[in-house]
């Protein structure tokens, strides 16, 4: 089986181009991918209805609220 390298190296220069930037993409897309954060903006955001629902029926309600 050929090597990445070896089948790029087979391609008329444009195509070879073409390669390089898309395995740039792929590179860029890992990093970014590498660099979120996992986003808690929302934690708390029912608080003010915990007096007013058990957690069941406030998971229901909150369900209903984002038309779920």
């Amino acid at each position: 089986m050929s090597t990445l390298k070896e089948l790029v190296e087979q391609l008329p220069p444009d195509l070879q181009d073409e390669a390089r930037v898309f395995v740039e993409f792929l590179l860029e897309k890992k990093a970014r991918k590498k660099e979120r954060k996992l986003r808690q903006d929302w934690a708390g955001a029912l608080r003010g209805y915990r007096d007013q629902y058990t957690s069941l029926e406030l998971q229901k309600k909150a369900l209903e609220w984002r038309g779920d």
